[in-house]
């Protein structure tokens, strides 16, 4: 075990951080949720379009909620503290080698990653639910982006990530499973999905351009 943790914390000095103020800057709007609120609200729009039942629609709201309550609620109340491993940071034996933006630590504790468990809970839940190949992949992809972000900024070892996917995935699994006990799930249409795919890339231009004004 103290062979993996140590390759753990030389795994995140090889992928953290870089000399780039314009990258630094990308990172910090990717890694904000509030960058991702246009996301979810093209999810809500599709989904309200397909499921013109006000019950379908809330019984996912419900859903997509308890996503986000088992996978970070439960992470962030009881996992981090009671696990009590430090962020790297936060860690005196490699914190002072982390490379930090902008002053960003994070709180004291950071097994596992809310961040990884929260994205891929919300990409699995809607990718089982949608089932188009297209969204399916990017919301994967956007969970990964944010995955990305955490160890770039220091803020979490690979094995924090990798657990916070894990979770996340049997969360938003779980969390489908139940839905459909209660409910048949719609048919989405390809070109409504195609929405949240273009949202998604038009937040990340929008990181790169606010970079490119920030850090020029």
């Amino acid at each position: 075990m103290e062979e993996i943790i140590q390759f753990d914390k030389q795994l995140l000095l090889l992928v953290n951080g870089s000399d780039s103020s314009f990258l630094d800057s990308v990172v910090m709007t990717l890694t904000n949720a509030k960058t991702w609120i246009p996301l979810y609200l093209s999810l809500l729009y599709v989904v309200i379009k397909t499921n013109r039942q006000w019950r379908e629609v809330l019984l996912i709201l419900a859903a997509a909620g308890l996503c986000v309550l088992l996978a970070g609620t439960v992470d962030d109340t009881i996992v981090k503290p009671l696990v009590a491993r430090w962020r790297p940071t936060h860690d005196p034996q490699i914190g002072s080698l982390v490379d930090v933006v902008d002053g960003y630590r994070g709180g004291s504790y950071g097994f596992f990653s809310a961040h990884a468990s929260n994205t891929f809970s919300i990409a699995l839940f809607f990718s089982l639910l949608m089932r188009q190949r297209v969204l399916v992949v990017s919301l994967v992809l956007w969970s990964l982006v944010n995955c990305w972000t955490r160890l770039y900024l220091g803020v979490h070892y690979p094995g924090d990530i990798t657990v916070g996917l894990l979770w996340g995935g049997f969360v938003g699994w779980l969390v489908y499973r139940l839905y459909c006990r209660f409910t048949i799930p719609s048919r989405y249409e390809r070109r409504l999905t195609y929405i949240p795919v273009c949202v998604l890339l038009l937040s990340v231009v929008f990181a790169m351009v606010r970079a490119a004004v920030v850090s020029s």
